[in-house]
């Protein structure tokens, strides 16, 4: 684990009954805070996002701005380039004071020294993966705005099943199948050389088998737990989908897609950036948790959007103002509307009662496993999706297959 260079106390956000009283507080007193801007800077802040956060967030900093005399613009960039923008920025002094992006990114970003600790002043107002996603070696940093993450997506023309685990699933799709109404008996993305770890970790986590082991807080260690035996049922697990023929490498993102899509398999696994689609080809969906296949609940990976607060800031107390504004329930709500992401304050989410595909993809994500946002993550995926990959197709013996995809991650962690 990696810890910022200059360690600093966690800065503490308002609970969002109370988010404009800070933020007027704030804009009182920037002037007094240590390494506060030069006078007529310091009621202004510059906010990063993503450009298709762009729109929302030039909505949310003009009201901001309307209820508490501080400025804020808004800039959006390409996605792809966000994270190592902003990097440069706080590193040349030219980057801005909040930052809204993936949690994943934090790793690098504390490694760096670019984030500040935020302490929420009322964690369980969020979804508990929310929370667990922006918790970094034992501190926690940004406000949660938004989760994704996938689910079990039914068609309801082809079944009314709600399936307590994974074979009932695919035994439902089986029989739809050789009733000649469905081509597949249930849609998860593979590719035709690494598999996808991302879609199959929901069977993998129900086998007890986490990437990587957590510590008494919550935050990721270093330490994988990939290893013994739930590791070699989950590859047998594999082996057997692939036989079936229930997991197949030609069936691409885009094949499971457009099977779906056309009403040919009665479950797809996916999240929520697919359903806009099947919505629009006429497909009545219900939107599932994912069922487990082993012993224990599945979780699903779930990636959460967050906004954080630059180190080098001169005006730390408005950007903590901002931030802290963006808890508000009605403010995530909007957020989400504009996303189709679930908002990640519990109070925002049941403000979405009438909308039953954002609550189902919420509560298949609530209990999710956030994406490890450790360093080492970034050298597991190509070991774990070759592996999964010859499991899917019957390359060699599971185990043995898993034992050397685990020592071979094990070797390339030690190394990073």
């Amino acid at each position: 684990m990696h810890r910022s260079p200059t360690p600093r106390r966690a800065r503490r956000v308002a609970a969002p009954a109370v988010v404009v009283s800070l933020a007027l507080l704030a804009a009182a007193c920037a002037g007094d805070a240590p390494g506060a801007a030069p006078a007529g800077e310091a009621e202004r802040i510059t906010v990063w996002t993503d450009e298709d956060r762009l729109p929302t967030f030039e909505a949310l900093a003009a009201e901001h701005t309307a209820a508490t005399g501080v400025a804020v613009t808004v800039e959006g960039r390409a996605n792809d380039e966000l994270r190592q923008a902003f990097l440069a920025g706080v590193g040349s002094g030219r980057g801005p004071d909040v930052l809204v992006g993936a949690h994943d990114w934090l790793g690098e970003l504390v490694a760096a020294g670019a984030v500040v600790p935020v302490a929420l002043d009322d964690p369980a107002a969020f979804v508990p993966a929310a929370v667990q996603a922006v918790a970094y070696d034992g501190d926690t940093y940004g406000v949660p705005l938004s989760t994704e993450n996938v689910a079990l997506v039914r068609n309801d023309d082809l079944t009314r099943l709600d399936p307590a685990t994974f074979e009932e699933a695919v035994a439902e799709g089986e029989r739809l199948v050789a009733a000649g109404r469905a081509d597949r008996p249930l849609l998860l993305q593979q590719t035709e050389a690494a598999s996808d770890p991302y879609h199959l970790y929901p069977l993998q986590t129900s086998f007890g088998v986490p990437v990587f082991a957590a510590d008494a807080t919550g935050s990721y260690t270093s330490e994988l737990a990939l290893a013994g035996e739930g590791g070699h049922a989950f590859a047998a697990y594999l082996g057997e989908l692939g036989d079936r023929g229930v997991l197949d490498p030609a069936v691409d993102a885009d094949v499971a897609r457009e099977t779906f899509e056309a009403g040919r398999a009665p479950f797809v696994v996916t999240g929520p950036w697919n359903v806009p689609a099947f919505l629009e080809a006429g497909i009545d969906v219900t939107v599932l948790p994912v069922p487990p296949a082993g012993p224990q609940p599945a979780q699903p990976f779930v990636g959460v959007q967050a906004a954080f607060v630059s180190a080098t800031t001169p005006r730390e107390p408005l950007a903590l103002a901002f931030v802290a504004s963006l808890a508000a329930p009605e403010v995530q709500a909007r957020i989400a509307e504009a996303t189709g992401r679930a908002p990640a304050v519990a109070a925002a989410v049941d403000a979405f009662a009438d909308d039953p595909v954002l609550q189902g993809f919420s509560a298949a994500g609530a209990e999710g496993a956030p994406m490890p946002a450790i360093p080492q993550m970034s050298v597991v995926w190509s070991f774990w999706g070759s592996v999964e990959h010859q499991l899917v197709t019957g390359s060699g013996d599971p185990a043995a297959l898993w034992d050397g995809m685990v020592a071979g991650i094990e070797g390339a962690v030690a190394d990073a």
